[in-house]
């Protein structure tokens, strides 16, 4: 087939998205597909961007046909591009949808595309309706998903929002393949020498892009807990903020957390990712909202428990007290996970059963998903 991939990638950093789609569209060209992604020129306006930077600094990932094209906020150029799209005739149009903003701008590329009557659209939602909802966000999403063919979704609370907003679309959910794009296990302490970690420390991750929902100030928190205090654990925060850090640093400061915290928080390079899942014992998820997490599936990579909030689509990646443990998303409950994850000496146990259970997080599984849903 001759497939194209509407999302981010390369040069942009885009964190899970972009990395999903360039590993999506290597799967499909080991099989023997045409694949080429269309990927953003401006993907958000400064003025929404809550990070330091959109673009990657590192070498653009190898035979990989990435085109740097889309405007999302210049109607002429969702014209132009939807025409080029039509006219190219591929045979399947991939898009990822993950927030309304992008409504407009997908869907009247879409529009285009379908007016040659044979391109089939399939959306990957990684959500529907956002995290952080705003005002109009119901109107952009129908607007998109009337130019939707069939739809993927990764967890089964993001099938039922679509639901919601299209009962009549095909539409499959199917889990969110491994990253295994972030390079080779490493020794933990291979890693903790490079990080500046002390090697007898017990040291629970919390990873990726800082954002309101995903609950760090319930985890600084528990962190002051005297319980989890008594055990001399340490957190490595490993990520960007994306808005003030001003209530984090506060928190920290009021509980005297700063020597129990190694702070790594500017934009953490794909090559360097592995570093991070390596010296760890655990990773915390203590997210207050979820659909599905693309940092479960890092940590399934590199065999490493996890601590999830029992919201979304999470406990569907996380078996409780097999893998990981599901807690509720309040500080009590995690602070009863990070105790009972100590106490009870589990990480060589959830690390064995990790190995059995991401077989079934496969890219042939959810690639083989996506085109049966086609046909």
């Amino acid at each position: 087939m001759r497939i194209v991939i509407l999302g981010s990638a390369y040069p942009l950093r885009g964190g899970g998205i972009a990395s999903f789609n360039e590993r999506l569209a290597s799967h499909f060209q080991e099989l023997g597909h045409e694949v080429d992604i269309y990927s953003f020129t401006l993907q958000y306006p400064n003025f929404l961007f809550p990070g330091k930077s959109q673009f990657s600094d590192e070498p653009a990932p190898p035979d990989l046909n990435i085109k740097t094209k889309v405007n999302s906020i210049n109607p002429l150029n969702w014209f132009r591009i939807g025409r080029e799209l039509r006219q190219a005739r591929y045979d399947l149009l991939i898009v990822r949808f993950w927030m309304p903003f992008f409504g407009p701008c997908l869907g009247t590329i879409q529009r285009q595309v379908r007016k040659n009557k044979y391109t089939k659209i399939v959306c990957i939602a990684d959500n529907i309706i956002p995290h952080e909802q705003r005002f109009g966000d119901k109107f952009l999403i129908r607007y998109f998903l009337k130019s939707v063919d069939a739809c993927v979704t990764m967890s089964k609370s993001v099938l039922a929002d679509l639901k919601m907003f299209s009962p009549q679309m095909p539409a499959v959910y199917t889990p969110h393949p491994l990253y295994d794009n972030y390079g080779l296990h490493m020794s933990k302490a291979e890693s903790r020498k490079l990080l500046n970690i002390q090697q007898e420390d017990r040291v629970i991750l919390f990873f990726g892009f800082i954002r309101q929902y995903k609950g760090l100030d319930l985890l600084l928190e528990a962190l002051a807990d005297p319980r989890v205090r008594e055990l001399n654990i340490k957190l490595l925060l490993a990520g960007e903020f994306y808005g003030d850090p001003t209530p984090y640093l506060a928190l920290i400061q009021k509980y005297h957390l700063e020597d129990v915290i190694y702070m790594h928080t500017d934009f953490i390079p794909n090559q360097e990712v592995g570093r991070y899942f390596s010296a760890a014992d655990c990773v915390v998820l203590p997210y207050r909202t979820a659909t599905q997490s693309g940092i479960t599936q890092v940590a399934y990579h590199f065999d490493l428990p996890m601590i999830v909030s029992n919201v979304g689509g999470l406990p569907e990646l996380v078996q409780d007290g097999s893998v990981g443990y599901v807690v509720e998303p309040n500080v009590g409950s995690i602070v009863n996970g990070i105790v009972s994850f100590y106490r009870h000496d589990k990480e060589a146990q959830f690390r064995t059963n990790i190995l059995d259970e991401k077989k079934k997080y496969s890219w042939d599984t959810f690639g083989n998903e996506l085109l049966k849903l086609v046909d």
